[in-house]
């Protein structure tokens, strides 16, 4: 990021109130190029990890 897009970027207030100073569903959407792994891991809490783990316990419940 260039100073100026530093600049803009905070005068939003955006990244005053975000772990790591940024929120990648905001603003700061347009300066993320990728992203290696799953998109709600860095929103927030991994669902898909949740549900998996979740349906695989009550898997091993009913199997004992």
């Amino acid at each position: 990021m260039t100073d100026i897009e530093i600049d803009w970027y905070i005068s939003t207030g955006e990244p005053m109130d975000k772990a790591g100073a940024y929120g990648i569903q905001g603003y700061a959407s347009r300066f993320i190029e990728r992203i290696d792994g799953n998109y709600s891991n860095v929103v927030g809490l991994p669902v898909q990890l949740v549900y998996t783990m979740l349906k695989k316990m009550k898997n091993e419940e009913n199997a004992e």
